[in-house]
């Protein structure tokens, strides 16, 4: 198995033909990307990175409706701590992870990322999602919105057990809209409860809620259940988020 990533973070352009300085300009521009596609974020010398939180959603052609709601409302992630998180987008569609941004405090740049993500049919691939979140540094929160597993299951406990390790938790917002995908409920409960996080219902016809139990998250994500716990009072979310993560066990 190839152990080069499946997921881009600058989109590669397009090869040009060699000739004249503009040419030239725009071949230096291309390998520039694409050295940046493959390299590693760059680490801040001295300073620890912010909280960091990986927005994960499976954008297969199925889920339209499901990524539609998620697209809304990816803003509440950074809005609720304005410059206190950091957070990335990935996404994967067309059986492969297609989209996995750098991290960003910015809500307008995680919009427009989402923005420019489309459905595309494919197998499910969440895994390569939880292996790349095992890289980044201070990264306390994978969130991901699915509704079925493909995968293979002792991949991913091995891959859950080491996120658990490195205290990073996998929280799965899963949409049981198709009864089909019930049947995976279990194997999402497995994989969370080894991170130490849970699963939660995910309502696409709800974009509010999904707004507010979103905000719930990124809270939790920079600061626990510490801060989760001074903010129940003026979050709802806050409330349902730590009855969820208190039924882990």
């Amino acid at each position: 198995m190839s152990e080069k990533p499946n997921f881009v973070i600058v989109p590669e352009t397009a090869p040009v033909k060699t000739g004249g300085v503009l040419a030239g300009l725009r071949s230096l521009v291309a390998k520039a990307a694409k050295a940046l596609a493959h390299a590693e974020p760059p680490e801040e010398s001295g300073i620890p990175p912010r909280p960091r939180l990986v927005f994960a959603v499976d954008a297969t052609a199925s889920r339209e409706p499901a990524w539609a709601a998620a697209r809304q409302v990816t803003d509440a992630l950074v809005k609720v701590l304005p410059g206190e998180l950091d957070v990335a987008l990935a996404v994967h569609g067309g059986g492969r992870v297609h989209t996995f941004t750098g991290f960003t405090s910015n809500a307008a740049t995680l919009r427009d990322r989402a923005a420019g993500v489309v459905c595309q049919a494919g197998m499910t691939r969440l895994l390569p999602i939880l292996s790349a979140s095992l890289k980044p540094p201070n990264l306390r929160v994978v969130i991901y919105i699915g509704d079925v597993f493909e995968e293979s299951i002792s991949q991913g406990r091995l891959l859950a057990d080491a996120m658990g390790v490195r205290g990073t938790k996998l929280f799965v917002l899963h949409d049981t809209a198709d009864p089909s995908s019930r049947r995976d409920a279990e194997t999402f409960w497995d994989l969370a409860k080894r991170t130490g996080g849970c699963v939660l219902p995910f309502d696409a016809s709800a974009p509010g809620r999904l707004r507010d139990l979103l905000s719930a998250i990124a809270v939790y994500a920079a600061g626990g259940e510490k801060l989760l716990r001074e903010r129940r009072h003026s979050m709802p979310a806050a409330v349902a988020l730590l009855e969820h993560l208190n039924r882990r066990g």
